[in-house]
Formats: C-alpha cells, sequence, structure tokens
C-alpha cells in the first residue's frame, strides 16, 4: 500500500473516530474503527509522523499524501485532546452527584501524581496483565462458583496491600452481547488497579445465549453474588460490602443485579440467598431491552438480536420477559448507589439509553446517582490501558473509596 493509500486510510478512520457513522447497520464497523482509533491515537499519531517523515526524508512530497497527513495528525490531536478532558469531566460529575466535599470525606485526597497519566504504561496497553504482576497483583484463577464447567469459574485479584480481612469487594461482570466473552478479557485495568490499592475484585464468567437464553446469564450473576457472600472472605474480602461493574451487557447484567437484590425470578435453586450490593459502577450498558424508552436503535436490537439469539422468544409473545429484564423498568426508591459511565460516541449502545436511565434513577430513587458522559468516548472505552480509561480508573477509584468509606461509618453509627 502506498504513502497516499496509507494516510487516506488513516484519515479516514480518524474522521469516523471523531464523528462515527450513523445508523443501525453501521454501529458495529463505526464501533471498532473508532474505538481502536480513539484509544490508541497517540500512536497511530506516532506512525503517521515517522511514516511522513520518511518519506520526506527519500525526497518524496506527494502533496494529497502530505495534505492527508497533516489532517489526520491534526484530528489525532483533537481525539487525544479529548481523551485528556475525561479527568475533568469524570471530576465535575462526581462534584455534581456527591458535593464539592466529597474527597475530603476520603481517608487521604490523591496526590496530583497519583492521577496523572502515566504514559509508560500505554507504550504497550496490551502488555497490561505483565504490568499486573509486576505491581504484585495476584489472581487465583478459575474457582468454581457454580456447575457448569468453565462458564462456572470466577477469578480473584489480590495484592500484598490486600488485608487480612474485612477488605471492599468490587464484582466485575463482562460484556459480549450475552452470547461471547470470558472473564480474563474486559474490566483487567480497574481490577488491577484497585487489588494494588488493598481491594479484592472478582472477575465471573456466566452461561452464554443462544445455548443457554435468558435468564441464565443474569441467574449466574446472582449465583456469583451468593457465593461471594459465602466465600470471599477467605481471600480477605468483606463479605457484607460488594461493588459491582461491567460494560455493554456486563452494564446492563450489574445494573439489574443492583436493582433486583434476592428476586426469586432470577434465583431459582438458591432463592433464600443474600443477592444485595451496595453499589453499581455500569459502563455504557444496555438499560432497555422493552423498548420503552422510545428509541429506534433499541427496538431494532429487541427484534433482529435480543429476540432471535438471546431471549429465543419474540417480545410480542412475552414482552413481560423483556420488561422484567430492563434495568430502566426496575427501579425502585430502595435502588443502591450508582455512579453510571457512558460515551457520548458510542454507536453500539446509543447514549440515549443511559441519559433516560440516570434521568429515571434520579427521579425515583433515595441514593445518589453521579453520571459521567464521556466526550468522544465509544463502547469498551476501558478494555485496555489508554489516556481515557487511565482517567476513569481513577475516578471510579475516587468514588468507590468515597462510597466504602461512606459505608463503613454509616454501618458503624447504625451498629
Amino acid at each position: 500500500m502506498g504513502f497516499v493509500r496509507r494516510r487516506a486510510v488513516t484519515a479516514a478512520l480518524t474522521a469516523n473516530a471523531i464523528r462515527p457513522l450513523p445508523g443501525f447497520r453501521a454501529g458495529i464497523p463505526a464501533f471498532f474503527a473508532g474505538w481502536l482509533t480513539g484509544e490508541l491515537a497517540p500512536h497511530i499519531l506516532a506512525l503517521t509522523t515517522a511514516d511522513t517523515a520518511a518519506q520526506l526524508a527519500r525526497g518524496r512530497r506527494d502533496k494529497l499524501g502530505l495534505a492527508l497527513a497533516a489532517g489526520s495528525a491534526v484530528g489525532l490531536g483533537y481525539l487525544i485532546a479529548q481523551s485528556r478532558a475525561v479527568g475533568k469531566e469524570a471530576e465535575d460529575a462526581l462534584v455534581e452527584g456527591l458535593g464539592v466535599d466529597y474527597m475530603e470525606q476520603l481517608e487521604a485526597e490523591p496526590t496530583p501524581a497519583a492521577v496523572a497519566t502515566q504514559w509508560r504504561s500505554l507504550v504497550n496497553p496490551f502488555a497490561m496483565r505483565r504490568a499486573g504482576k509486576r505491581a504484585g497483583v495476584r489472581v487465583h484463577h478459575n474457582i468454581e462458583f457454580a456447575p457448569y464447567g468453565k462458564r462456572g469459574m470466577l477469578d480473584v485479584y489480590a495484592s500484598d496491600a490486600t488485608p487480612a480481612e474485612g477488605a471492599p469487594v468490587l464484582l466485575q461482570v463482562h460484556g459480549g452481547a450475552w452470547v461471547i466473552g470470558t472473564k480474563d478479557q474486559q474490566g483487567i485495568p480497574l481490577m488491577q488497579h484497585l487489588a494494588t490499592r488493598g481491594w479484592v475484585c472478582v472477575a465471573i464468567n456466566y452461561r452464554l445465549a443462544p445455548r443457554d437464553p435468558w435468564p441464565a446469564q443474569i441467574t449466574d450473576v446472582k449465583a456469583a453474588i451468593a457465593w461471594i457472600k459465602e466465600h470471599i472472605h477467605e481471600y480477605g474480602g468483606h463479605p457484607s460490602y460488594l461493588a459491582i461493574t461491567g460494560g455493554s451487557a456486563g452494564g446492563h447484567l450489574s445494573a439489574l443485579a443492583a436493582l433486583t437484590p434476592n428476586d426469586p425470578a432470577f434465583q431459582e435453586g438458591f432463592e433464600d440467598a443474600d443477592t444485595t450490593v451496595q453499589v453499581a459502577v455500569p459502563h455504557y450498558g444496555v438499560y432497555d431491552l422493552a423498548g420503552v424508552t422510545g428509541i429506534r436503535n433499541v427496538a431494532l436490537m429487541r427484534d433482529k438480536f435480543m429476540g432471535p439469539r438471546v431471549m429465543r422468544k419474540r417480545y410480542a409473545d412475552a414482552p413481560d420477559v423483556y420488561e422484567a429484564a430492563s434495568p430502566i423498568l426496575r427501579i425502585t426508591p430502595d435502588a443502591p448507589d450508582f455512579f453510571v459511565l457512558h460515551g457520548s460516541h458510542d454507536t453500539l449502545v446509543g447514549v440515549g439509553q443511559a441519559r433516560q436511565f440516570v434521568a429515571k434513577l434520579r427521579e425515583i430513587s433515595k441514593r445518589t446517582v453521579v453520571y459521567a458522559e464521556l466526550p468522544g468516548a465509544q463502547h469498551a472505552f476501558d478494555v485496555f490501558p489508554s489516556i481515557r480509561s487511565q482517567q476513569v480508573v481513577h475516578a471510579i477509584e475516587r468514588y468507590l473509596n468515597h462510597h466504602w468509606t461512606t459505608w463503613r461509618r454509616e454501618t458503624a453509627s447504625a451498629g
């Protein structure tokens, strides 16, 4: 591929990241192209600069190629600036949701160095597991929590910073449209970071559709919660404090689990188990499976994907099943605290779902609701270390530490 074509491809990818292709059919290709370009913008900018410099060193000055390179460089610089702005956007959301003095309630306020971008770790973002080992994170692999082979396994993340007992616990639920994915593919940067700060983190598999149609997925999440409450003390965790998080389908499952504690319809065979969680942090989640938001893409996903692949029944034949599975319809005044994150440029799960979900949470719930809408972010912005995902991890750490501190104080007062 010649220089002009290489620069044309980069320019097209950059343009799509800045302004994704619209429409239901374009959603998936626009996501893959925009996600990688946006999160790897520094790397692509470096390659563009090196490629252009090599051309000039050879005495080749193709005007079209140079113009495309210059345009790409400007666009990639804009994407990098957007990513760096996420820290301020997230902090503004925390202040709005928790109050201007929320950091005063932390055991220790984060230093500027602690929240600065760690550029060294971004050189090879896909080496994050090796980085976790170097940071002292230990992973206890493939612990059985349900009798479904590898789909009933979980991993526990801890480190030398984890106390012998009483550590806060985070449950990570992977995404993958309810049909693909495993516990070791998502949430790694957040779990590794929190583990080095004394948290115990748990990542789970669950049964996948269409082999195991709905509600197998939420039932398995509930079974994992029950396992955590019974066994997490063996790894230093506090069995009475559980935060839950996940992205995409994992965002849906984590939100639904948080909003349906002890629901026997989702706990077949362990109806009496306690499945309450104290706080939920869903990322780019699906909150409406029934189509009640009136968003066209939601109805299309319901009829063209959810029905034939996940639910294995049409909405027209079983609307109650879709409604019971929609977090936006399961909100009560007793909902736990929520920190909802969503990208403004998400082409797989439009940001409109998150906005309506948050609005209804704030209308009904008695607990705090924090919402961070991340400028320029696509779906899956947190999967590997990037400028944006580092800022998100730091914001979640501040939020969860504030919540953990507040929960302990309230629990001590009540006791």
